[in-house]
């Protein structure tokens, strides 16, 4: 999701769509209801015991880097050779890839790949057109003014061409189709959150093409009730976040999800394991400012004021008590760009020690 702000515009939908919502809210209702039953008989202290069973992972985009003018490159090699990262969700973009229609760069996700294998690191791949970061939906110039149906065949051409390429490499471990797909949130083409179906497309192709590796399909931690995503993937990736700024969803300043306890998440990922059988893992940990305005815009000490140590520290543990067993950390990018561009390595320093801590 993230980000650090956005102003998006509500379509009018149409009665199928209503009903759909509908039925959706009453999901929700009904998972969370059950994961609040689930947590009260299910105290959070005893999920503390599994912390050391834990793997810790982060999340990496390279058009991120370049947007905190980094050197992208150098930032993805410090975060394997550093850190000490063993487990990278690599964002990719379809513009950057095919930016120039049926020309397919893969100059850069090669290097990135080749990185991996070399260091014994395990790839979550994003695949599709929304994979994460403003604006959410990465479609190149060309395509833009396609039709829903062209569109969409150019996408499934992208996947089929990513997928092909890189599925014999032993660094991959999972294939995550689209970002967040139900959630509206981003600058997408208007048809992407009302078609179930291409999805499903999507999904079917990369089992097609790979069936050895399980699909993960993701979706917000705090607004959903993972049972769209339970659904279609075979494993259910998740957000955290503990603060949050948009225009509307903060009250006196006060984050809506600051009142989540661990517990609402553990009991959550209880009811889908009870109902789909699947198991669910966090593919953004909060870790990264949420300012009200795009990170280089913002002010530094508006940025500290929403991620700082003493809140990543908080962050971990409070993941710690969800009973979760898989944390990919959102903010890497930035944690580089302290310690190289502002010369505050604590948050870098303090993450190198939570991941060193599973290894």
């Amino acid at each position: 999701m993230r980000r650090s702000y956005f102003y998006g515009k509500i379509d009018i939908i149409s009665m199928s769509r209503f009903i759909k919502s509908l039925l959706i809210a009453l999901a929700v209702t009904v998972v969370i209801t059950a994961a609040l039953v689930w947590s009260l008989y299910h105290p959070q202290s005893s999920h503390t015991d599994t912390a050391a069973a834990i793997t810790w992972g982060v999340d990496f985009s390279q058009s991120q880097a370049e947007y905190l003018q980094l050197n992208w490159k150098e930032t993805y090699q410090a975060l394997i050779r550093d850190l000490g990262v063993k487990n990278i969700k690599l964002h990719t973009n379809w513009n950057a890839i095919e930016n120039t229609k049926d020309n397919f760069y893969f100059d850069d996700v090669d290097w990135q790949i080749q990185q991996a294998e070399k260091n014994n690191v395990k790839i979550l791949y994003v695949l599709g057109m929304k994979t994460g970061r403003w604006p959410e939906c990465h479609i190149p110039d060309w395509a833009v003014g396609l039709s829903k149906q062209e569109q969409q065949e150019k996408v499934l051409d992208y996947i089929t061409m990513v997928v092909s390429r890189y599925k014999d490499s032993p660094a991959i471990s999972y294939w995550q189709v689209e970002n967040e797909p139900f959630l509206q949130f981003g600058e997408c083409p208007s048809w992407y959150y009302f078609d179930d179906s291409f999805l499903k497309k999507e999904i079917d192709i990369v089992r097609s093409l790979d069936p050895s590796r399980k699909i993960i399909i993701s979706d917000s931690g705090e607004l959903s009730a993972w049972t769209e995503a339970a659904n279609l993937g075979d494993i259910v990736g998740i957000t955290m976040y503990r603060s949050a700024w948009a225009p509307g969803t903060d009250i006196f300043g006060i984050s809506p999800y600051s009142f989540l306890n661990p517990s609402v998440y553990a009991g959550k990922a209880a009811v889908i394991k009870k109902i789909f059988d699947k198991n669910v893992i966090c593919i953004e940990l909060q870790a990264e400012p949420w300012a009200s305005k795009p990170l280089m815009e913002a002010p530094l000490n508006e940025q500290l004021e929403s991620m700082n140590p003493k809140i990543f520290q908080e962050n971990v543990a409070f993941a710690q008590k969800t009973g979760l067993q898989t944390f990919y950390f959102w903010g890497a990018e930035w944690w580089y760009w302290l310690k190289t561009k502002q010369n505050k390595p604590e948050i870098w320093d303090a993450a190198r020690n939570v991941i060193h801590s599973s290894l």
